[in-house]
């Protein structure tokens, strides 16, 4: 059996609380937590070939782009893709435009402003 030792001796074991690797430092009260690197999870990539992802939104305009207007962003400009085609996916890289063309669609990016 593991030996545990108690938490900044809150009387809760280390083991208890999942810390079995916590090493303590020679200032009184303080201790290092280490916890064990994440693992990778599997990506998986959705694409919905040869149909067209907008089949019924404002088909009379050329390519369907919204805007909205924030306050609070870091850049004054941000395109989010809305056609699963972005190679730089949640943002826009333009990967719609071929998509457009092969498909007759009009997807296009959701583009957020900053105020």
């Amino acid at each position: 059996m593991a030996s545990s030792t108690t938490a900044f001796g809150s009387g809760v074991s280390t083991t208890a609380l999942g810390l079995s690797s916590l090493k303590r430092s020679p200032t009184v009260g303080v201790a290092t937590i280490i916890f064990p690197k994440p693992r990778r999870s599997s990506a998986m990539v959705v694409r919905a070939e040869g149909q067209t992802i907008n089949p019924e939104i404002r088909k009379t305009e050329e390519k369907v782009v919204d805007s909205v207007v924030v306050t609070e962003l870091s850049k004054p400009l941000t395109a989010y893709c809305r056609c699963w085609r972005s190679g730089t996916f949640p943002l826009c890289d333009g990967g719609h435009v071929k998509h457009n063309k092969a498909t007759g669609d009009n997807a296009g990016p959701l583009l957020l402003k900053k105020q």
